[in-house]
C-alpha cells in the first residue's frame, strides 16, 4: 500500500472562494460539458442512424444491468429545460458533443439536415441564454455503418469524419467560438479496441494502435478543412493524459512513471505537436506497427489552437521489470472517487506543467473535470459534500497554475447532468444536476450547482 501524504490531501489544497476570485480573469471561461450518447437519448428521432454504442449497450453482459442509453436524460427533447437550468447556474459555456449518426446516417453519403436542424436549435437556444456553444465533433459515437466497414482500423473512417466536420463547420461555424475534433481518443482506440470494454468491443493491441493512428489522422484532416475554410473560431483536441505518480521516490520507480506516460499521453501528444511516436514504447511491442503513409505527420500535426485536458486522477506505479513497459499499476489507500479512482489534485498542477514543459506554450482547457460519488436523493435534495470538495480541490490547483504562468484559459465540470456512463450505465453519477430515473427524469440541481454557482458569481 501506498501512503497518501498532505500533496493529496485534497482538503489542504482547497483556496477559499473569496480568494479565487483574485487569480482567475474575467475572460475565463466557467463551464460544463456532456456527450451526445450520454445525455441526448432520441435515438430513432429524426432519422438518426445507428452508432457502435447503440450496437454495443445492446449486446448482453456489456453494460450494468443492460442499461442503454436510448433514452437516457431525453435532452434531445428537454434542452430547453437544461439550459434554463444552465442559465441559472451562470455558466459561459456549455460544450456538448455532436452525435455523427444523426448528420450522416450512414456515416457518409447523403447528409440528415434534420440532424443539423436540431443542432442549430440547441445553439440558438444556448446564445438567446448568454451560453457560448463548444462543440465536441467525436465523443465516441461512431457510425455502426462505418464499423461495419472496419471502423477507426480503416484509413477511409478518417476520411468519412473529414467530410462529416467539414458539413458541421458550414452549417454551424458561424456559431461557434470553440471546435474540438475528438475527445480523449486514446479511450476509443484502447478501452474500445484493446481492453473490450467500450464500443466496439475489440481486444487486440495492433487494433489499439491502428485505430490511434487513424484518428489521429482523422483530427489532423478535419483541423486541416477548418482552416481551408478560413472558418471563424479556434480548433482544439480533448486528450484524457496520464501523467503517473512513482510509488517511491527510488530511481527505477520514477523511471517506471515516466514510462507510464508514453502510451496514454505521448502516444497522443508527440505527433499532434510535430514528434516522432514515442519509440521507447514502439520497441516494448515489436509486433505492433503503426500504419504511418507519407504525409501522415504532417497532416496530424497541423497546429491547433489550444489543448484540451480532461482530468479525474492521478495513477501511481511501480517498477515491474516483467511487464512490457516495465512499470505495474499500485493501488493505494488515498481517498477514492465510486469509480475507484485516486482523488489526487496536485497531479492536475503538475500534470499542466508538464505539457508545457514538454509541448508548451499552448494555450489549455480543463475540458472535464468532475467525480462520481454514491448521490443519494432524499426529501428531494442531494447533499454531495464530497463532490463539491472534489471540485473546489482541483478548481484551486487550477487558480495555482494561473499564478505560475499557466494559459489556462476555461474550467468546464463534468458533468451537467447524471447521465448513462458508458459500460457502467446508470450505476455512477457525475452530475451536478440529478437525474431521478425512476420520476420522468426529473431535474433536481444537487449542493454542487448552488456551489459552483456561488463560485462562478
Amino acid at each position: 500500500m501506498v501512503h497518501s501524504n498532505t500533496d493529496n490531501n485534497n482538503q489542504e489544497e482547497n483556496i477559499p472562494i473569496k480568494e479565487l476570485k483574485t487569480i482567475f480573469p474575467d475572460a475565463f471561461l466557467w463551464g460544463i460539458s456532456t456527450s451526445s450518447y450520454q445525455v441526448e437519448g432520441a435515438v430513432n428521432a429524426d432519422k438518426r442512424g445507428r452508432s457502435i454504442w447503440d450496437t454495443f449497450s445492446h449486446t448482453p453482459g456489456k453494460t450494468a444491468n443492460g442499461a442503454t442509453g436510448d433514452t437516457t436524460c431525453d435532452q434531445y427533447h428537454r434542452y430547453e429545460e437544461d439550459i434554463a437550468l444552465m442559465r441559472t447556474l451562470g455558466v459561459k459555456v456549455y460544450n456538448f458533443s455532436i452525435a455523427w449518426p444523426r448528420i450522416y446516417p450512414e456515416g457518409k453519403g447523403q447528409i440528415n439536415i434534420k440532424g443539423i436542424d436540431y443542432y442549430r436549435r440547441l445553439i440558438e437556444a444556448l446564445q438567446r441564454n448568454k451560453i457560448q456553444p463548444v462543440i465536441t465533433l467525436y465523443h465516441w459515437d461512431l457510425p455502426q455503418s462505418l464499423q461495419d466497414l472496419g471502423g477507426w482500423e480503416l484509413r477511409d473512417t478518417a476520411k468519412y469524419f473529414s467530410d462529416y466536420a467539414q458539413s458541421c463547420y458550414q452549417h454551424l461555424a458561424q456559431y461557434i467560438p470553440l471546435w474540438c475534433t475528438l475527445n480523449e481518443p486514446w479511450c476509443d482506440a484502447f478501452l474500445g479496441h484493446l481492453y473490450g470494454i467500450h464500443a466496439p468491443g475489440k481486444q487486440n493491441r495492433q487494433s489499439a494502435y491502428s485505430s490511434t493512428h487513424h484518428l489521429l489522422y482523422a483530427h489532423g484532416l478535419a483541423v486541416q478543412a477548418f482552416r481551408d475554410g478560413a472558418y471563424p473560431g479556434k480548433i482544439g483536441i480533448k486528450l484524457n493524459l496520464e501523467t503517473p505518480k512513482p510509488a517511491s521516490n527510488s530511481l527505477e520507480d520514477r523511471q517506471a512513471a515516466d514510462r507510464g506516460a508514453d502510451e496514454p499521453s505521448r502516444l497522443f501528444l508527440n505527433p499532434l505537436f510535430a514528434k516522432a511516436y514515442p519509440g521507447r514504447l514502439l520497441k516494448a511491442y515489436p509486433h505492433i506497427t503503426i500504419p504511418l503513409k507519407k504525409n501522415d505527420e504532417k497532416v496530424i500535426a497541423t497546429p491547433i489552437d489550444f489543448l484540451g485536458m480532461n482530468y479525474y486522477t492521478q495513477p501511481t506505479v511501480a517498477f515491474h521489470p516483467e511487464s512490457p513497459q516495465q512499470f505495474r499499476y499500485i493501488q493505494t489507500d488515498i481517498h477514492k472517487t465510486a469509480m475507484g479512482w485516486d482523488i489526487a489534485p496536485l497531479g492536475l498542477l503538475k500534470q499542466f506543467e508538464w505539457v508545457q514543459k514538454e509541448y508548451g506554450p499552448i494555450d489549455v482547457y480543463l475540458s472535464e473535470n468532475g467525480a462520481a460519488f454514491p448521490d443519494i436523493l432524499e426529501n428531494n435534495i442531494c447533499n454531495d459534500p464530497d463532490r463539491i470538495t472534489y471540485l473546489h480541490a482541483h478548481i484551486s490547483m487550477c487558480a495555482k497554475a494561473i499564478e505560475k504562468g499557466i494559459p489556462l484559459k476555461g474550467y468546464f465540470l463534468w458533468s451537467f447532468i447524471d447521465n448513462f456512463e458508458w459500460s457502467f450505465g446508470y450505476t455512477k453519477r457525475f452530475g451536478i444536476v440529478y437525474c431521478d430515473y425512476n420520476n420522468n427524469r426529473k431535474r433536481i440541481p444537487k449542493k454542487s450547482f448552488y456551489w459552483y454557482k456561488k463560485l462562478i458569481r
